[in-house]
């Protein structure tokens, strides 16, 4: 069999270790092939491919950042148009099967491809932990561990200054890296976009430390969270060609209400990419070696139109449109825990 992989959308702590995942199993155990193609979609449609050997440069990959193949992002019409360039170039390469490695919007795409004939097994990415059907992507640990860690440096600064602090945090739609890293990081408060903010109730947290006689506050903010309605003026952000909105800063905005109304010292700080580079924590290591395992045997099996999911202990197979029915988001259950601790 030869088996082609690719990977989109945005780079992401354990792409390599997937893609070694792949390579290793598929060369051991069925002598197998695999090709790359790079930078994404628009790398298979312009059939830029590599050869991925099973040596040394495969082996060592595990411990990188980011992707070797590199990633990007095409528009859904020049995606959709590109329907029978895609399918000659596969076959021109002789490809048995392709594993997409991405987020909702390339599995989306993958959906599509398969829909349309293509045999696909999908391995889901996103730091956001966002995809349907599967407890965890790999990805989302790392992020966690960076958000954490700059989260535990604001506090010993924020006590010495008498400040709040504000933390922003990558989540578009949902809050799982602003939940987790804020109740690990022991914020004194967590916004995130499943549940629209009270900023006079962030404020009366922040007004009650400081009377209690806490010298500082942490607020962790999810790029995506937005005030409930009518409380807030910000900045609405616009759309991108990819239709992702462009964010203006709900953090400042947040900073600056805080400042306004307490009269306290605000500092804000954006952790951004940052969160996505570097390398990948173990866990995220494993996980993303388990899916590239279990994603080159269900290529053998035939397991086409489908994605690899962790549930529990075990890597199982989904379908792609359980994958990307809709977003994984933060249940109530499990922001009232964090609301627990808040203030």
């Amino acid at each position: 069999m030869r088996i082609a992989t690719l990977t989109s959308g945005g780079d992401c702590p354990g792409l390599n270790a997937v893609i070694r995942g792949i390579v290793r199993t598929a060369n051991v155990e069925f002598g197998s092939t695999v090709v790359g193609y790079q930078d994404g979609w628009a790398g298979l449609m312009e059939d830029k491919r590599v050869q991925l050997y099973d040596d040394e440069t495969i082996d060592r990959i595990l411990l990188r950042g980011g992707t070797i193949l590199g990633t990007g992002r095409l528009h859904p019409d020049k995606f959709k148009a590109g329907l029978d360039q895609i399918k000659r170039n596969l076959e021109a390469a002789e490809i048995d099967a392709l594993i997409p490695i991405g987020g909702e919007g390339t599995l989306k795409g993958a959906k599509w491809l398969a829909d349309n004939g293509v045999p696909i097994v999908g391995v889901p990415k996103t730091i956001d932990n966002d995809v349907n059907g599967t407890d965890y992507t790999f990805g989302f640990d790392t992020a966690v561990a960076v958000a954490t860690d700059a989260i535990d440096r604001l506090h010993t600064t924020a006590e010495s200054h008498n400040r709040v602090m504000i933390v922003e945090v990558m989540g578009r739609h949902v809050g799982w890296i602003a939940l987790h890293a804020g109740m690990a990081g022991g914020a004194h408060y967590t916004v995130i976009p499943e549940f629209p903010f009270d900023i006079n109730e962030i404020c009366k947290k922040m007004e009650r430390r400081f009377q209690m006689g806490e010298k500082y506050g942490i607020i962790v903010v999810a790029e995506g969270a937005e005030p409930k309605e009518g409380t807030l003026q910000f900045s609405e952000g616009e759309e991108d060609q990819f239709g992702h909105r462009t964010f203006t800063g709900m953090g400042q905005v947040i900073a600056d209400e805080v400042h306004k109304r307490l009269g306290q010292d605000v500092r804000t700080t954006v952790l951004g990419h940052i969160q996505r580079g570097g390398t990948p924590t173990a866990f995220d290591r494993v996980l993303a070696t388990r899916y590239g395992v279990r994603a080159a045997r269900a290529c053998h099996e035939e397991q086409f139109g489908k994605v690899v999911a962790l549930h529990g202990e075990r890597i199982e197979m989904i379908t792609l449109q359980e994958a990307v029915g809709e977003l994984k988001r933060v249940p109530e259950r499990r922001y009232n825990t964090a609301q627990a601790v808040f203030g």
